[in-house]
């Protein structure tokens, strides 16, 4: 999905979930609201968010779900 230039997924699975990638020291709260609004704009129902800077894979994964 684009809007305008403005927004990009990294990645949509079976046209239902948003996977959103990024590798950064810090998880800011702006990271799990890119997906949030990704989620809302799009209308889908869960997203997965990755973040690849950790030092486990498994504390880098974050599961939302969009309040339809």
């Amino acid at each position: 999905m684009t809007i305008e230039g403005a927004y990009r997924l990294d990645i949509l699975v079976e046209d239902t979930v948003v996977v959103e990638i990024k590798a950064v020291e810090k998880v800011l709260p702006v990271h799990h609201s890119q997906l949030l609004t990704y989620l809302k704009l799009d209308s889908k129902p869960v997203g997965l968010f990755f973040n690849f800077n950790s030092k486990r894979l498994s504390e880098g994964i974050k599961r939302m779900v969009n309040n339809l």
